[in-house]
């Protein structure tokens, strides 16, 4: 009885918004993305394309929350990749942010953003950290708008 009861408010404190989200709603085609709710404070009732939607606003403002979230989503990637593209035309420190974006790569899981991006990341596997960061700017710098890319649905 007791398990069937506090079973009970958990899913009341979600369904009010009491409790933080730290992931998309099972069932939803991004699922296996989460991030650390003490960076990214949402509550549990808000939408997925909200969540989505604040999400990409936090990686915009504040690019190194990006470390913070496992399997980020397309959009959350084209966020990062706007911003890179923004410190590479003010000569700012981009390769810590390549990093970030070599870090997310590392799991199988993680959707890939761009065609070819997962295949450039991999072929570095072996390189030093700073070259990794530099061959996917480089990579990053050839598409035309890498970060402006409309998303089909799988």
């Amino acid at each position: 009885m007791n398990s069937t009861f506090i079973a009970w408010l958990k899913y009341l404190s979600r369904i009010c918004g009491f409790d933080t989200a730290d992931s998309f709603p099972p069932g939803h085609p991004y699922a296996r993305t989460r991030w650390n709710a003490a960076y990214f404070d949402i509550a549990s009732d808000v939408k997925p394309d909200e969540i989505e939607r604040r999400l990409c606003a936090a990686i915009t403002n504040t690019p190194t929350v990006f470390a913070y979230i496992t399997h980020p989503t397309r959009r959350m990637q084209r966020a990062l990749f706007g911003v890179l593209a923004e410190r590479g035309c003010r000569k700012g420190n981009a390769a810590a942010l390549a990093h970030l974006l070599i870090a997310a790569y590392r799991s199988p899981h993680t959707p890939e953003a761009l065609p070819g991006l997962r295949a450039a990341i991999l072929s570095t596997e072996h390189d030093e950290p700073e070259e990794r960061a530099r061959s996917l700017l480089a990579f990053l710098a050839q598409m035309q708008s890498p970060y402006d890319v409309i998303e089909a649905e799988n």
